[in-house]
C-alpha cells in the first residue's frame, strides 16, 4: 500500500509544500483502501476534510429531486476532491464514490488550512482548482442548456478522448469503462438516447462501440463537430 508521504507528494498540488509541510500533513493523514462501487461520503455528510486519489479512480455524483443521478467528475490518481472543505466546514452535497477498488488518503481540513497560511503558493493551487472545476460545471451547465443530445455526447466524447485516449490498430481507445447509462447521468440525457445517438455515430464511421469502451475512427471530424481543438492520444 502507498503511504501518505508517497501519496501526498505525488499530487501536483502539494508538490509546492517543501519536505517539512510533507511531513506535517502526513502526521494527520488517514490511509484506507476501499473496494469498488463503495460511497465515501455522502450528501450532508460533515464536510471536514480533503480526499486525494492515491490509486483507483473515484466518481462524484448527485441526485435529483425525481431519483435521477447526475454524474458530475471522475477523479483521478493524483488528484483531490472534497476540496471546499477548506473553505466551508459545513455539510457534503454530492456522493463521492469509488469506480474500481482505490486506495484513498484523508487529509486533515484544518491543518491544510493552517498550511495555505504560510504557503501563498499553496493557497493560489487550491484557489485554481476550485475555480477550474466552477468553470467545468458552469460549462456543463450551459450545455445542458442549449445544446442538443448529439452535441452533448459529442462534447463529452472529444473531453474524453483528450483525457483518456489511446492510439490503437482500431482508433483512438476511450480507454475507461462507461456504459451508456453513466455516459447519460454525465450529459444529463437517457440511455436509450445515448444508445441511439452512438448507434448513429456507428453508422457514419466515427466510431466503433465496444462493451463499457469506445474507440474512435475519425476524432479530427468529430472534434471538428463538436468545435473543439483535436485531442492528442496520452500513449
Amino acid at each position: 500500500m502507498a503511504g501518505p508521504v508517497w501519496s501526498v507528494g505525488n499530487c501536483s498540488l502539494f508538490r509546492l509544500l517543501n519536505e517539512t509541510q510533507l511531513r506535517e500533513l502526513e502526521k494527520y493523514a488517514r490511509v484506507r483502501s476501499y473496494p469498488k462501487n463503495n460511497a465515501l461520503y455522502c450528501p450532508r455528510d460533515a464536510a471536514d476534510g480533503v480526499f486525494l486519489v492515491a490509486s483507483g479512480r473515484v466518481r462524484l455524483c448527485s441526485t435529483t429531486s425525481d431519483g435521477k443521478q447526475a454524474i458530475l467528475a471522475f477523479v483521478e490518481p493524483g488528484e483531490i476532491f472534497g476540496e471546499l472543505a477548506l473553505l466551508d466546514s459545513g455539510e457534503r452535497e454530492e456522493r463521492a464514490e469509488t469506480v474500481v477498488d482505490s486506495i484513498i488518503v484523508l487529509l486533515s481540513a484544518e491543518r491544510l488550512r493552517l498550511l495555505m497560511s504560510t504557503s501563498i503558493d499553496l493557497t493560489l493551487g487550491v484557489t485554481k482548482l476550485i475555480g477550474l472545476r466552477r468553470l467545468r460545471v458552469e460549462r456543463r451547465l450551459r450545455s445542458l442548456l442549449f445544446r442538443s443530445n448529439r452535441e452533448r455526447l459529442t462534447h463529452l466524447l472529444v473531453d474524453l478522448a483528450g483525457q483518456y485516449g489511446k492510439s490503437t490498430k482500431d482508433g483512438l481507445l476511450i480507454d475507461i469503462k462507461l456504459s451508456h447509462q453513466e455516459l447519460a447521468s454525465i450529459i444529463g440525457s437517457t440511455r436509450e438516447t445515448v444508445t441511439a445517438t452512438l448507434g448513429e455515430m456507428q453508422a457514419s464511421g466515427l466510431l466503433t462501440i465496444g462493451r463499457q469502451r469506445i474507440a474512435i475512427l475519425d476524432i479530427r471530424r468529430l472534434a471538428l463537430e463538436a468545435n473543439l481543438p483535436v485531442p492528442l492520444a496520452n500513449k
